[in-house]
Formats: structure tokens, sequence, C-alpha cells
């Protein structure tokens, strides 16, 4: 479990990964230097993992997401999915779950002949069935982790721009 003032820095900083230490210590209430180290701390201890641009599939002409669940064909065979399919660039993500499937990958792609066309290169290349589910729209994704933690009883909810 994190500080409440490390909880607050990480809320801004999902919600704005560009956000200056000079802003970030602004409104959390703290000097810059202590900001810049407690980040470098959150850094370390992986609790910050990475900075990304998120990028709008459809203004690069990947305007088809669909969620594919993944399920071996031969249930003896090794579990190596992921290995397997992470130089398939046109998977976003790859989650293990429990349930009928043991994976479900979620795709980009620019057609849906493009998806059956990535389908089948699934298929060959770690042997499992699919079954897909295309998504027809995304009203949010991407929705910052920690700010429902900062809104917990006894912590201050980050500070909004």
């Amino acid at each position: 479990m994190l500080e409440e003032i490390d909880a607050r820095i990480a809320a801004v900083l999902a919600a704005d990964g560009r956000c200056s230490f000079t802003d970030l210590a602004e409104r959390v209430g703290l000097s810059v230097s202590a900001v810049h180290q407690r980040v470098r701390r959150l850094e370390k201890r992986g609790v910050i993992r990475s900075y990304a641009a998120l990028i709008d599939g459809d203004q690069i002409g990947l305007p088809l997401t669909a969620f594919v669940s993944l399920t071996p064909i031969d249930p003896a065979a090794p579990d190596d999915y992921p290995l397997a399919l992470a130089t398939i660039e046109e998977i976003e993500s790859c989650h293990s779950v429990a349930g009928v499937e043991s994976y479900i990958i979620k795709v980009r792609v620019a057609s849906p002949s493009a998806l059956e066309a990535l389908l089948a290169r699934i298929r060959a290349v770690a042997a499992v069935s699919t079954r897909t589910t295309v998504v027809l729209s995304t009203p949010f994704e991407h929705r910052p982790l920690l700010a429902a933690v900062a809104a917990q009883p006894g912590t201050a909810p980050p500070v909004p721009d």
C-alpha cells in the first residue's frame, strides 16, 4: 500500500504523465526536490512502470479493435502463448485469465479482412482456438488507477488541473 502522498503523486502522474515536477509539487503540496525524490523512488519500486503517449487507433488507420479469447487446442501443450504471440504487432495487450480461455488479447487492425487474416496467424502461431468480440465503441479506457485509491477515506484526492 502506498503512503497518502505517494498515492497522490502517482494519481496526478497517471492522469497527466507530462506534468512537470514544479506543477506536481504545487498539486501535492511538497517542494520540487521532495517530489522529485518520491517520483524516482516510485519508479525504482516499480509503482510507476513507464510513461507513454496514448495513440488514437482511428487516427493511424487502425479503427477496428477486438478482444480475442485464446483456448489451447491441446491442453497438455506448454503454456508459451505470450512468447509465441509477442512478435505480432497488432496485439496491443495480452492477459492470462481464469476460466475456459487461457488468455485474452486486445488487437487493433485496419479492417474486418485484416482481423480475419490476423486470427489465422494467431491460430497458426499459437495452436489455439479463438473467440472474438469486436468493439463497437469505447466510452472510456486508460483510466488512472490511483484516482480511486487517492479518493478513499483518510486520503486527499489529487488536485485537478
